[in-house]
């Protein structure tokens, strides 16, 4: 793990107030300090981000009513981010989700990563992103902070040294940014996403929200949660979210996927053209009012329904999540890319820029729905 993290402050352009001075929050096994920083609006949102995985620990949103909730899960300790790999609000890489095997070739070399999610590699390796202590800037004029993380060439068996930048900002508008920007001194693959778990209501089940998703075909899985390539329509299944549903009743579908899985963990293909900004999916907590919509300039999305989120970590508010307290939309390229040619590629190269955008927009809902 990187050394202790170097704050700093960065001075941009923006209106809303700026991010306050980062603190220290807890500590790590290790002894390293846990810094977080607080973006605030003038709406009464507000989103915590920790220098651990350049995660998003909190975003306390607003009811119909006024009334603030924390709408991310995540443990109640802030070292316990280490125990598991649920990955709660954390950013993941080098690579997202799945790799065959964790094996890949680029040009005449080939790569072996750790089998971390037997027999594949997930989520980086056994040391991802998710678990590296980042270095925060936070900005003195708006609610905004930086994440950068150096990882070194070889690092869980990726080539390059890879420099990375993750931006969260608040805006006025109830926006949540988050920018990514990556370069690297070696071909390599990267795949960079933010695995937070959502929960509009703000407690209880996810699963009775209600789900839209702008994407005509998902990928099946195998046995092992790995795509087998095809993409299939969405038409006449339990993966039909064109319109919105609600999650839970979608998941009752007998459908053989979803019993492979124990539910959703399945990417779906985005409409539009990637690396345009543009709308991916919105969930809605018909309850509290909430709705978030997603937008993001990446191909695909994944919808995990936190099939194997568990009581043994002590959640906050005292809580012990169950399976499906929380729903992930992780905006992000395909599964194993690397071994897909027929997939948008993953490939990043010496002097090219890797960059992603992803916009989580909140709203009241009035009863009627009527935002």
């Amino acid at each position: 793990m990187p050394g202790a993290p170097v704050h700093e402050h960065l001075i941009d352009p923006g209106t809303t107030p700026p991010a306050e001075p980062l603190r220290p929050v807890g500590w790590l096994p290790s002894g390293e300090i846990v810094m977080a920083c607080r973006l605030r609006n003038a709406h009464g949102v507000e989103a915590e981000i920790l220098a651990l995985g350049a995660t998003l620990r909190s975003l306390r949103v607003p009811d119909r009513d006024g009334n603030l909730a924390d709408v991310v899960l995540g443990p109640e300790r802030v070292g316990d981010c280490l125990q598991g790999r649920d990955c709660f609000g954390s950013t993941i890489g080098r690579y997202a989700n799945r790799i065959a095997e964790g094996r890949f070739t680029l040009g005449e070399a080939r790569y072996k990563l750790a089998a971390n999610s037997p027999p594949h590699s997930e989520h980086g390796g056994e040391d991802g992103f998710d678990r590296r202590l980042w270095r925060l800037s936070a900005s003195t004029s708006g609610a905004s902070v930086e994440c950068r993380l150096t990882s070194p060439d070889g690092d869980q068996g990726f080539p390059g040294a890879l420099e990375v930048i993750v931006r969260y900002t608040l805006s006025e508008a109830d926006e949540l940014r988050i920018d990514y920007r990556a370069t690297t001194t070696a071909s390599t693959v990267v795949n960079l996403t933010n695995h937070t778990y959502w929960n509009l209501a703000g407690r209880g089940s996810a699963r009775t929200a209600r789900l839209q998703i702008e994407a005509d075909h998902f990928l099946p899985v195998d046995a092992t949660l790995l795509p087998t390539g095809e993409l299939r329509r969405v038409d006449g299944t339990a993966f039909d979210f064109r319109a919105a549903r609600v999650v839970g009743q979608a998941a009752g579908i007998d459908d053989p996927q979803l019993t492979l899985a124990g539910g959703y963990d399945h990417c779906f293909v985005l409409k539009g053209p990637a690396g345009a900004l543009r709308r991916a999916a919105s969930l809605v907590d018909d309850g509290s009012g909430r709705s978030v919509e997603i937008l993001t300039t990446e191909p695909g999305l994944q919808l995990y329904t936190g099939n194997a989120l568990s009581p043994a970590i002590l959640g906050k508010e005292q809580r012990r999540y169950q399976p499906g307290d929380g729903i992930a939309l992780e905006t992000q390229h395909f599964p194993d890319s690397p071994n897909r040619p027929q997939f948008p590629s993953t490939r990043l190269d010496p002097g090219r820029v890797f960059e992603s955008t992803t916009i989580f927009r909140f709203q009241i809902r009035a009863p009627d729905g009527a935002a």
